[in-house]
Protein backbone atom coordinates (compact mmCIF):
# COMPACT_ATOMS: atom_id res chain seq x y z
CA UNK A 1 0.00 0.00 0.00
CA UNK A 2 1.39 3.20 -0.93
CA UNK A 3 1.56 6.20 1.45
CA UNK A 4 -0.51 8.24 -0.25
CA UNK A 5 -3.09 5.60 0.26
CA UNK A 6 -2.67 4.89 3.65
CA UNK A 7 -3.19 9.01 3.93
CA UNK A 8 -6.52 8.78 2.58
CA UNK A 9 -7.22 5.92 5.42
CA UNK A 10 -8.60 7.98 7.66
CA UNK A 11 -12.44 7.96 9.09
CA UNK A 12 -14.57 9.77 8.08
CA UNK A 13 -12.53 12.29 6.02
CA UNK A 14 -11.72 13.99 9.18
CA UNK A 15 -15.04 13.99 10.75
CA UNK A 16 -14.27 12.38 14.39
CA UNK A 17 -16.23 9.20 14.52
CA UNK A 18 -17.64 9.02 18.25
CA UNK A 19 -18.31 5.11 17.94
CA UNK A 20 -15.34 4.13 19.47
CA UNK A 21 -14.47 6.67 22.00
CA UNK A 22 -18.37 5.80 23.27
CA UNK A 23 -17.93 2.28 22.93
CA UNK A 24 -14.50 2.28 25.00
CA UNK A 25 -16.75 4.40 27.07
CA UNK A 26 -19.07 1.59 27.73
CA UNK A 27 -16.12 -1.15 28.08
CA UNK A 28 -14.16 0.99 30.87
CA UNK A 29 -17.21 1.40 33.46
CA UNK A 30 -18.13 -2.27 32.75
CA UNK A 31 -14.56 -3.16 33.74
CA UNK A 32 -14.91 -0.43 36.46
CA UNK A 33 -18.43 -2.83 37.91
CA UNK A 34 -16.47 -6.41 36.64
CA UNK A 35 -13.64 -5.80 39.20
CA UNK A 36 -15.75 -5.56 41.83
CA UNK A 37 -16.73 -8.98 42.64
CA UNK A 38 -19.75 -7.94 45.29
CA UNK A 39 -21.24 -5.18 43.26
CA UNK A 40 -24.55 -6.18 42.37
CA UNK A 41 -24.20 -4.55 38.66
CA UNK A 42 -21.72 -6.99 37.59
CA UNK A 43 -24.79 -9.01 36.91
CA UNK A 44 -25.86 -6.72 34.11
CA UNK A 45 -22.29 -6.41 32.31
CA UNK A 46 -21.07 -8.03 28.99
CA UNK A 47 -19.63 -11.24 30.41
CA UNK A 48 -23.17 -12.40 31.46
CA UNK A 49 -24.50 -12.34 27.82
CA UNK A 50 -21.45 -13.08 26.14
CA UNK A 51 -18.02 -15.42 25.92
CA UNK A 52 -16.37 -11.96 25.73
CA UNK A 53 -15.85 -8.92 28.19
CA UNK A 54 -14.68 -5.33 28.40
CA UNK A 55 -11.01 -6.62 28.49
CA UNK A 56 -11.55 -7.84 24.96
CA UNK A 57 -13.36 -4.78 23.39
CA UNK A 58 -10.59 -2.37 25.68
CA UNK A 59 -7.58 -4.35 24.02
CA UNK A 60 -9.20 -4.20 20.13
CA UNK A 61 -10.30 -0.91 20.38
CA UNK A 62 -6.72 -0.07 21.97
CA UNK A 63 -5.68 -1.69 18.79
CA UNK A 64 -7.78 0.60 16.22
CA UNK A 65 -6.71 3.70 18.42
CA UNK A 66 -3.24 3.32 18.18
CA UNK A 67 -3.63 3.03 13.95
CA UNK A 68 -5.26 6.26 14.25
CA UNK A 69 -2.69 8.13 16.64
CA UNK A 70 0.43 6.97 15.56
CA UNK A 71 0.11 4.69 11.86
CA UNK A 72 -0.82 8.01 9.65
CA UNK A 73 1.60 9.92 11.86
CA UNK A 74 4.27 7.75 10.55
CA UNK A 75 3.81 8.60 7.48
CA UNK A 76 4.04 12.27 8.21
CA UNK A 77 6.68 12.70 10.61
CA UNK A 78 8.74 9.31 9.14
CA UNK A 79 9.67 5.96 11.28
CA UNK A 80 12.02 7.45 13.90
CA UNK A 81 9.96 10.29 15.17
CA UNK A 82 7.10 7.67 15.40
CA UNK A 83 8.49 5.34 17.24
CA UNK A 84 9.46 7.83 19.96
CA UNK A 85 6.08 9.09 20.26
CA UNK A 86 5.24 5.47 20.85
CA UNK A 87 8.27 5.45 23.36
CA UNK A 88 6.84 8.28 24.92
CA UNK A 89 3.08 6.80 25.45
CA UNK A 90 4.82 3.51 26.64
CA UNK A 91 7.15 5.36 29.75
CA UNK A 92 3.21 7.22 30.65
CA UNK A 93 1.58 3.67 30.80
CA UNK A 94 4.38 2.63 32.69
CA UNK A 95 4.26 5.61 35.04
CA UNK A 96 0.31 4.69 35.85
CA UNK A 97 0.90 1.07 36.85
CA UNK A 98 3.48 1.53 38.71
CA UNK A 99 1.73 4.55 40.83
CA UNK A 100 -1.30 1.69 40.82
CA UNK A 101 1.17 -1.02 41.96
CA UNK A 102 2.70 1.50 44.90
CA UNK A 103 -1.37 2.88 46.13
CA UNK A 104 -2.55 -0.64 45.93
CA UNK A 105 0.33 -2.53 48.09
CA UNK A 106 0.61 0.82 50.52
CA UNK A 107 -3.62 0.62 51.40
CA UNK A 108 -3.66 -2.85 51.59
CA UNK A 109 -0.73 -3.10 53.85
CA UNK A 110 -2.15 -0.08 56.05
CA UNK A 111 -5.79 -1.25 55.75
CA UNK A 112 -4.68 -4.72 57.47
CA UNK A 113 -3.50 -3.08 60.32
CA UNK A 114 -7.13 -1.83 61.32
CA UNK A 115 -9.06 -4.84 59.89
CA UNK A 116 -8.47 -8.44 57.99
CA UNK A 117 -7.89 -8.57 54.29
CA UNK A 118 -8.55 -11.76 52.45
CA UNK A 119 -5.41 -13.23 50.79
CA UNK A 120 -6.69 -12.81 47.51
CA UNK A 121 -6.90 -9.05 47.60
CA UNK A 122 -2.66 -8.75 46.87
CA UNK A 123 -0.39 -11.82 46.29
CA UNK A 124 0.74 -13.01 49.62
CA UNK A 125 4.37 -12.72 48.49
CA UNK A 126 3.87 -8.23 48.42
CA UNK A 127 0.98 -8.38 51.16
CA UNK A 128 3.16 -9.60 53.52
CA UNK A 129 7.17 -8.13 52.73
CA UNK A 130 8.36 -5.18 50.28
CA UNK A 131 11.58 -7.54 49.03
CA UNK A 132 9.52 -8.63 46.00
CA UNK A 133 8.46 -5.48 45.33
CA UNK A 134 11.26 -4.71 42.75
CA UNK A 135 9.80 -7.50 40.53
CA UNK A 136 6.65 -6.01 40.03
CA UNK A 137 7.97 -2.60 39.14
CA UNK A 138 10.10 -4.56 36.14
CA UNK A 139 6.85 -5.97 35.03
CA UNK A 140 8.35 -9.80 36.61
CA UNK A 141 5.74 -10.03 38.52
CA UNK A 142 1.52 -8.97 37.82
CA UNK A 143 -0.77 -8.77 40.93
CA UNK A 144 -3.77 -9.98 39.30
CA UNK A 145 -5.90 -6.98 39.16
CA UNK A 146 -2.92 -4.70 37.80
CA UNK A 147 -2.60 -7.29 34.81
CA UNK A 148 -3.45 -5.14 31.94
CA UNK A 149 -1.29 -2.44 31.60
CA UNK A 150 1.19 -4.38 31.20
CA UNK A 151 -0.27 -6.07 28.18
CA UNK A 152 -1.15 -2.75 26.86
CA UNK A 153 2.77 -1.47 27.04
CA UNK A 154 3.95 -5.18 25.18
CA UNK A 155 1.43 -4.58 22.59
CA UNK A 156 2.11 -1.35 22.18
CA UNK A 157 5.93 -1.65 21.66
CA UNK A 158 4.95 -4.11 18.86
CA UNK A 159 3.19 -1.29 16.95
CA UNK A 160 6.01 0.00 14.80
CA UNK A 161 6.23 -4.03 13.65
CA UNK A 162 2.51 -4.35 12.89
CA UNK A 163 2.85 -0.74 10.87
CA UNK A 164 5.36 -2.37 9.29
CA UNK A 165 3.59 -5.29 8.45
CA UNK A 166 0.54 -3.43 7.45
CA UNK A 167 2.39 -1.11 4.88
CA UNK A 168 3.15 -4.89 2.93
CA UNK A 169 -0.42 -5.81 3.08
CA UNK A 170 -3.11 -6.51 5.33
CA UNK A 171 -3.41 -10.47 4.59
CA UNK A 172 0.23 -10.86 5.18
CA UNK A 173 -0.27 -8.98 8.61
CA UNK A 174 -3.64 -11.00 9.85
CA UNK A 175 -1.60 -14.56 8.41
CA UNK A 176 1.17 -13.89 11.01
CA UNK A 177 -0.64 -12.02 13.57
CA UNK A 178 -3.04 -15.07 13.54
CA UNK A 179 -0.73 -17.60 13.05
CA UNK A 180 1.02 -16.73 16.18
CA UNK A 181 -2.49 -16.87 18.17
CA UNK A 182 -3.32 -20.14 16.92
CA UNK A 183 0.19 -21.64 18.46
CA UNK A 184 -0.61 -20.36 21.68
CA UNK A 185 -3.79 -22.09 21.29
CA UNK A 186 -2.65 -25.23 21.01
CA UNK A 187 0.37 -24.25 23.41
CA UNK A 188 -0.80 -22.32 26.51
CA UNK A 189 2.51 -22.84 27.82
CA UNK A 190 4.53 -20.06 25.67
CA UNK A 191 3.94 -16.97 27.65
CA UNK A 192 5.92 -14.28 29.34
CA UNK A 193 6.86 -15.46 33.08
CA UNK A 194 5.22 -14.30 35.95
CA UNK A 195 6.74 -15.00 38.99
CA UNK A 196 3.58 -14.55 40.94
CA UNK A 197 2.08 -17.76 38.66
CA UNK A 198 3.71 -20.65 37.18
CA UNK A 199 1.11 -20.41 34.26
CA UNK A 200 2.56 -16.72 33.42
CA UNK A 201 1.27 -13.82 32.11
CA UNK A 202 -2.98 -14.03 32.91
CA UNK A 203 -3.32 -11.94 29.36
CA UNK A 204 -0.77 -13.97 27.23
CA UNK A 205 0.58 -11.07 25.05
CA UNK A 206 1.14 -13.34 22.29
CA UNK A 207 -2.47 -14.68 21.67
CA UNK A 208 -3.63 -11.12 22.65
CA UNK A 209 -1.65 -9.19 20.18
CA UNK A 210 -3.82 -11.00 17.53
CA UNK A 211 -6.80 -8.68 18.87
CA UNK A 212 -4.97 -5.81 18.56
CA UNK A 213 -3.68 -6.20 15.62
CA UNK A 214 -7.44 -6.94 14.23
CA UNK A 215 -7.96 -3.88 15.63
CA UNK A 216 -5.30 -1.80 13.96
CA UNK A 217 -6.43 -3.74 10.36
CA UNK A 218 -9.74 -2.61 11.00
CA UNK A 219 -8.99 1.05 11.21
CA UNK A 220 -7.13 0.70 7.69
CA UNK A 221 -9.98 -0.79 6.13
CA UNK A 222 -13.04 1.50 7.68
CA UNK A 223 -10.74 4.53 6.65
CA UNK A 224 -11.01 3.03 3.32
CA UNK A 225 -14.40 3.30 3.79
CA UNK A 226 -15.28 6.46 4.74
CA UNK A 227 -14.53 5.89 8.69
CA UNK A 228 -17.02 2.22 8.74
CA UNK A 229 -16.47 -0.62 8.00
CA UNK A 230 -18.38 -2.30 4.77
CA UNK A 231 -22.27 -3.11 5.54
CA UNK A 232 -22.18 -7.11 4.42
CA UNK A 233 -25.86 -7.67 5.19
CA UNK A 234 -25.11 -11.55 5.19
CA UNK A 235 -22.11 -11.19 7.84
CA UNK A 236 -24.09 -8.91 10.47
CA UNK A 237 -26.73 -11.42 10.11
CA UNK A 238 -24.17 -14.12 11.00
CA UNK A 239 -22.63 -11.44 13.41
CA UNK A 240 -26.38 -11.64 15.06
CA UNK A 241 -26.78 -14.98 15.50
CA UNK A 242 -23.36 -15.78 17.07
CA UNK A 243 -24.10 -13.27 19.78
CA UNK A 244 -27.21 -14.74 20.25
CA UNK A 245 -26.25 -18.04 20.85
CA UNK A 246 -23.57 -16.90 22.55
CA UNK A 247 -25.88 -15.33 25.00
CA UNK A 248 -27.88 -18.08 25.91
CA UNK A 249 -24.69 -20.19 26.32
CA UNK A 250 -22.88 -17.62 28.87
CA UNK A 251 -25.80 -15.99 31.12
CA UNK A 252 -25.87 -17.23 34.52
CA UNK A 253 -29.70 -18.98 34.29
CA UNK A 254 -29.14 -20.60 37.90
CA UNK A 255 -28.10 -17.03 39.60
CA UNK A 256 -31.07 -16.27 38.41
CA UNK A 257 -33.14 -19.01 39.39
CA UNK A 258 -34.16 -20.08 36.26
CA UNK A 259 -33.99 -22.95 33.88
CA UNK A 260 -30.78 -23.78 31.92
CA UNK A 261 -31.52 -22.78 28.30
CA UNK A 262 -28.19 -23.14 26.70
CA UNK A 263 -28.11 -25.15 23.80
CA UNK A 264 -24.32 -26.74 23.77
CA UNK A 265 -23.40 -26.18 27.72
CA UNK A 266 -19.32 -25.64 26.50
CA UNK A 267 -17.32 -24.80 29.04
CA UNK A 268 -16.21 -21.11 29.50
CA UNK A 269 -13.56 -20.24 27.23
CA UNK A 270 -10.02 -19.47 28.06
CA UNK A 271 -9.26 -16.11 28.24
CA UNK A 272 -5.69 -16.01 28.95
CA UNK A 273 -5.11 -17.62 25.52
CA UNK A 274 -8.24 -15.20 24.05
CA UNK A 275 -9.88 -18.64 22.84
CA UNK A 276 -11.81 -18.41 19.38
CA UNK A 277 -14.86 -18.35 20.92
CA UNK A 278 -14.30 -14.97 22.91
CA UNK A 279 -12.23 -13.73 19.60
CA UNK A 280 -15.38 -14.35 17.65
CA UNK A 281 -17.68 -13.21 20.20
CA UNK A 282 -15.97 -9.33 20.52
CA UNK A 283 -15.25 -9.26 16.60
CA UNK A 284 -19.05 -9.83 16.23
CA UNK A 285 -19.89 -6.57 18.27
CA UNK A 286 -17.30 -4.22 17.07
CA UNK A 287 -18.18 -5.16 13.23
CA UNK A 288 -21.80 -4.62 14.18
CA UNK A 289 -21.25 -1.50 15.82
CA UNK A 290 -18.60 0.03 13.30
CA UNK A 291 -20.65 -1.08 9.95
CA UNK A 292 -24.01 0.35 11.87
CA UNK A 293 -25.16 3.87 10.58
CA UNK A 294 -27.87 3.47 13.84
CA UNK A 295 -24.51 3.45 16.41
CA UNK A 296 -23.24 6.25 14.80
CA UNK A 297 -25.93 8.15 15.47
CA UNK A 298 -26.06 6.63 18.78
CA UNK A 299 -22.54 7.72 19.74
CA UNK A 300 -23.62 11.50 18.90
CA UNK A 301 -26.72 11.80 20.88
CA UNK A 302 -26.56 12.77 24.57
CA UNK A 303 -25.94 9.17 26.14
CA UNK A 304 -23.20 8.51 23.59
CA UNK A 305 -21.16 11.37 24.02
CA UNK A 306 -21.49 10.81 28.06
CA UNK A 307 -19.70 7.41 27.06
CA UNK A 308 -17.53 8.64 24.66
CA UNK A 309 -16.75 11.45 27.53
CA UNK A 310 -15.23 8.70 29.30
CA UNK A 311 -13.69 7.02 26.20
CA UNK A 312 -11.66 10.04 25.17
CA UNK A 313 -9.42 9.74 29.06
CA UNK A 314 -9.31 5.64 29.03
CA UNK A 315 -5.95 5.78 30.80
CA UNK A 316 -7.00 8.47 32.78
CA UNK A 317 -10.54 6.73 33.54
CA UNK A 318 -9.41 3.14 33.83
CA UNK A 319 -6.24 3.95 36.46
CA UNK A 320 -8.88 5.97 39.03
CA UNK A 321 -11.11 3.16 38.12
CA UNK A 322 -8.74 0.55 39.28
CA UNK A 323 -8.27 2.51 42.90
CA UNK A 324 -11.75 3.05 43.25
CA UNK A 325 -12.32 -0.61 42.66
CA UNK A 326 -9.57 -2.11 45.27
CA UNK A 327 -11.45 0.40 48.26
CA UNK A 328 -14.71 -0.21 47.24
CA UNK A 329 -13.69 -4.00 47.99
CA UNK A 330 -12.47 -3.36 50.95
CA UNK A 331 -15.21 -1.40 52.19
CA UNK A 332 -17.54 -4.54 50.89
CA UNK A 333 -15.71 -6.77 52.44
CA UNK A 334 -15.02 -4.76 55.66
CA UNK A 335 -18.63 -3.82 56.11
CA UNK A 336 -20.88 -5.77 54.43
CA UNK A 337 -22.41 -5.64 51.37
CA UNK A 338 -25.81 -3.95 51.80
CA UNK A 339 -27.99 -2.18 49.47
CA UNK A 340 -26.48 1.48 51.09
CA UNK A 341 -23.10 0.57 50.39
CA UNK A 342 -24.49 -0.80 47.30
CA UNK A 343 -25.73 2.68 46.29
CA UNK A 344 -22.95 4.78 47.99
CA UNK A 345 -20.56 2.93 46.62
CA UNK A 346 -21.58 3.03 42.75
CA UNK A 347 -22.97 6.66 43.21
CA UNK A 348 -19.67 7.88 44.29
CA UNK A 349 -17.54 5.84 42.10
CA UNK A 350 -19.12 7.21 38.93
CA UNK A 351 -19.44 10.67 40.12
CA UNK A 352 -15.50 10.51 40.76
CA UNK A 353 -14.69 9.06 37.29
CA UNK A 354 -17.54 11.42 35.27
CA UNK A 355 -15.89 14.33 37.48
CA UNK A 356 -12.64 13.39 36.21
CA UNK A 357 -13.03 12.74 32.51
CA UNK A 358 -15.34 16.34 32.57
CA UNK A 359 -12.35 17.85 33.85
CA UNK A 360 -9.90 16.29 31.59
CA UNK A 361 -11.98 16.74 28.42
CA UNK A 362 -12.40 20.64 29.31
CA UNK A 363 -8.94 20.47 29.21
CA UNK A 364 -8.42 19.29 25.92
CA UNK A 365 -10.57 21.58 24.41
CA UNK A 366 -8.10 24.34 25.67
CA UNK A 367 -5.50 23.01 24.40
CA UNK A 368 -6.95 22.70 21.48
CA UNK A 369 -7.80 25.93 21.04
CA UNK A 370 -5.28 26.89 22.26
CA UNK A 371 -2.90 25.12 19.23
CA UNK A 372 -5.53 26.63 16.50
CA UNK A 373 -4.67 30.20 18.22
CA UNK A 374 -1.00 29.24 17.45
CA UNK A 375 -0.99 27.84 14.27
CA UNK A 376 -3.32 30.65 12.90
CA UNK A 377 -0.76 33.29 15.25
CA UNK A 378 2.24 31.78 13.01
CA UNK A 379 0.15 31.71 9.17
CA UNK A 380 -0.52 35.44 10.18
CA UNK A 381 2.94 35.98 11.01
CA UNK A 382 3.89 34.12 7.31
CA UNK A 383 1.20 36.34 5.41
CA UNK A 384 3.22 39.63 6.80
CA UNK A 385 6.63 38.49 6.17
CA UNK A 386 6.72 35.60 3.72
CA UNK A 387 10.68 35.77 3.66
CA UNK A 388 10.96 34.40 6.95
CA UNK A 389 9.32 31.63 6.10
CA UNK A 390 7.88 30.50 9.51
CA UNK A 391 5.68 27.25 9.89
CA UNK A 392 2.53 26.33 11.80
CA UNK A 393 3.91 23.24 12.48
CA UNK A 394 6.45 23.79 15.32
CA UNK A 395 4.33 26.05 16.93
CA UNK A 396 1.90 23.65 17.39
CA UNK A 397 3.61 20.59 17.93
CA UNK A 398 4.10 20.58 21.71
CA UNK A 399 0.53 21.54 22.59
CA UNK A 400 -0.79 18.23 20.03
CA UNK A 401 1.70 15.85 21.30
CA UNK A 402 0.43 16.94 24.80
CA UNK A 403 -3.14 16.57 24.02
CA UNK A 404 -2.39 12.57 23.28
Amino acid sequence: MTSSAFARARPGGGTRDHRVDALRGVALLMMFVDHIPQNVLNRFTLRNVGFADAAEIFVLLAGYASWLAYGRNFDRVGLRAGVGRVLRRCARLYVFQAVMVVVTTATIRQWRHFWPVPVDFLEPELAHGLSSFWRVMFLDALPSNLNILPLYIVLLLAFPLIYLLIRRGLVLTLALSGGLWVLINLDPTINFPNWLDPDGWYFDPLAWQFLFTLGACAAVLAGRHGGSLPRVRWLRLLCCAYLAVSALEAFPWSLWGLPDLRPFAVAAPDKSVLAPLRLLDVMSIFYLVQSSVVARRGAEGRLGQVMALFGRHSLEVFSVGTVIDLYARLVFTTFGDGWGLQIAVNVIGFAILWGLATVLDRRRVRQKEAAARAKQAAADRLRANPQRGDSPLPATSAVLENMH
